[in-house]
């Protein structure tokens, strides 16, 4: 726990630091590494004997997203078809696997023996997730240079809030399982206590930073959606490890694992809420 607190005092503030400071083309390169060191651990769930062959599938997609989809700052800003068309996608994969996980181990007869639908998931996974986070990260950033940090930032707070509430009302309240087969600690009281706290950092988050939505139920269902898909992507991952006897993706960072066990219910946020937010 000493070793976890540490890493966390000294991550989150560089975290912070580069979502705020970091020009466009650097956060770019960033996050490009980021997804690369996650596709290199999702390499491990895919069951195939040698994780530099098992990467080279995922490695192209993410070179031919650089391909199909502009990422110069105007076409960030409009959101092209190819931006939408992908938010969609990764949405209705999360609600899928969502489904996987809660039905889990039953729906594991559908994928477990695939090797193709393992390297699918991790595409689905991360790929939307490094798209979006350049989305936000863009926004208005020639007009308000730090309005899209901003974005960024709000998600974060979301999913780290409600982390925090989903494990001290589970602690306190919790008796009824959520996933039980995936993740024993979960459960539906935790959720609650997550929800509540995430919609108070919210609505705080958004006046402090002047984050705009088109009403305050707006900004409710967002933010409730976006918190409920982060737990069920935490699930997720859980599941993919359980599968494959993995307790942690990496441990590349002291305490917390790998690149995937610190962002796991991230990378199920930031699309669902790029899209929600851009949408409704």
């Amino acid at each position: 726990m000493k070793q976890r607190i540490i890493t966390a005092l000294i991550l989150a503030p560089l975290a912070v630091l580069a979502i705020f400071e970091l020009p466009l083309p650097l956060f770019l390169l960033v996050v490009t590494g980021i997804t690369l060191l996650a596709f290199w651990e999702w390499a491990q769930f895919v069951g195939s004997k040698s994780r530099y062959l098992a990467m080279i599938p995922t490695i192209a997609c993410l070179a031919i997203s650089y391909w199909l989809m502009p990422s110069d700052v105007d076409s960030l800003n409009q959101l092209t078809l190819s931006h939408v068309s992908l938010l969609v996608v990764a949405s209705i994969w999360w609600l899928v696997a969502s489904a996987l996980a809660i039905t889990f181990p039953k729906s594991t007869n559908y994928w477990q023996d695939s090797k193709f639908l393992r390297q699918l998931f991790g595409v689905l996974t991360i790929l939307p997730f490094f798209w979006s986070l350049l989305i936000l990260r863009a926004q208005n950033i020639e007009i308000e240079p730090y309005h899209g940090s901003k974005l960024v930032l709000f998600v974060c707070l979301l999913v780290w809030a409600a982390d925090s509430g989903a494990y001290f009302a589970g602690k306190a309240f919790g008796k009824h399982k959520m996933a039980p087969n995936v993740s024993p600690n979960k459960t539906i009281e935790g959720l609650v206590g997550g929800i509540v706290v995430a919609l108070v950092v919210g609505w705080l988050t958004a006046s402090f930073f002047d984050i705009h939505f088109s009403s305050f139920t707006s900004m409710v269902i967002i933010t409730l959606v976006t918190v409920i898909i982060s737990v069920l992507g935490d699930l997720v991952e859980s599941m993919l490890k359980r599968v494959s006897g993995i307790k942690d993706s990496s441990n590349i960072i002291p305490g917390h694992g790998g690149v995937l066990d610190r962002i796991d219910s991230l990378t199920a946020a930031f699309p669902v809420f790029t899209l929600l937010y851009f949408t409704i």
